[in-house]
């Protein structure tokens, strides 16, 4: 792994250099505290460091605390010190360190001591790994990998009160697949899986780079059209449902299924309308499409009343 050690002394420093590279790790060697904490600090920072507890600048202790009081991946804090009185360890425990290697260094316990580092941030890692994983699991599509519906409505919300700050528009886009029961009762649910999976595909290709799209729920998605009005919602809706209806989804199916989707777009330029309100007039304007014939897209005002659409 990399490891920073910091110590004034350029004897006791490359010993120690030396050691380090001997067992096969990277070191990033400063002799200051100063510098030690710049480093920690930093993007892409050393996870494990050595610190000798007096040193120029700040000294370890300092240099510890520094480091426990950032946000982000933790550190590995080892305090290398002459020093091995119990109040000197309860210091140092209190300022952050982890662990203490005692002067003058002894090879055998060094390595011992790393051993114990990086099982510490090993285990670390794979709590962030887990808590990542849970975050994706609350907030994406198990399915398709999109935005789940609570994301979405929350993206929605994120988007509106930035265009009341900045005094422009805000579009969505609610999307439904078309006889999309049907390709379930006639092809199986795993036909309809893939169905749900290449829509998904072809909608994230014909949006924009800073639009934002999830599965609202069923075979219904949801667009987010930042700084979009009438005009520019409707023509991205356009090209999102020609997206997808012009082949046939081929893949996990014993042969390929023409699909094709109904979409209704609603915006809004005023401050007082909500996340709810929004989708609901663009659940208006989808009631709208499918019954004027499917494979359409209707535009809404966000004041406009919602009805239920048909299935």
């Amino acid at each position: 792994m990399k490891i920073l050690i910091a110590d004034d002394d350029a004897i006791s420093r490359g010993l120690l250099e030396d050691a380090l590279v001997r067992l096969g790790h990277e070191v990033v060697a400063v002799k200051d505290g100063n510098m030690a904490t710049e480093l920690l600090l930093a993007a892409n920072a050393p996870r494990l460091a050595i610190l000798d507890w007096i040193m120029p600048g700040a000294d370890g202790l300092e240099v510890c605390r520094a480091v426990r009081d950032k946000a982000g991946a933790y550190t590995y804090l080892i305090l290398l010190t002459a020093k091995d009185s119990h109040e000197d360890k309860i210091a140092g425990l209190e300022s952050g360190a982890d662990d203490f290697l005692t002067k003058p260094l002894d090879a055998v316990e060094l390595r011992a001591r790393l051993r114990a580092g990086a099982r510490v941030l090993d285990v670390e890692g794979r709590l962030i790994a887990a808590q990542e994983a849970l975050r994706i699991e609350a907030t994406r599509d198990h399915l398709t990998g999109l935005a789940n519906r609570r994301m979405i409505m929350d993206h929605i919300t994120r988007e509106l009160n930035r265009a009341r700050h900045e005094g422009r528009s805000v579009a969505v886009a609610l999307v439904d697949l078309d006889h999309f029961k049907a390709v379930n009762d006639t092809h199986g649910h795993a036909a309809g899986d893939a169905v749900l999976f290449e829509t998904a595909s072809r909608m994230r290709a014909a949006v924009r780079a800073y639009d934002f799209l999830g599965r609202y729920g069923g075979e219904e998605f949801l667009l987010v059209l930042p700084g979009a009005d009438a005009t520019t919602g409707q023509s991205i809706a356009e090209r999102l449902r020609a997206r997808v209806a012009e082949q046939p989804v081929r893949a996990g199916l014993t042969a390929p299924l023409s699909v094709s989707v109904s979409v209704g777009v609603a915006w809004t330029s005023s401050p007082e309308i909500d996340a709810r309100a929004l989708v609901a007039a663009a659940d208006a304007a989808l009631y709208r499409a499918k019954a004027n014939g499917r494979d359409r897209v209707e535009v809404e005002t966000a004041a406009a009343s919602t009805a239920k659409q048909p299935a």
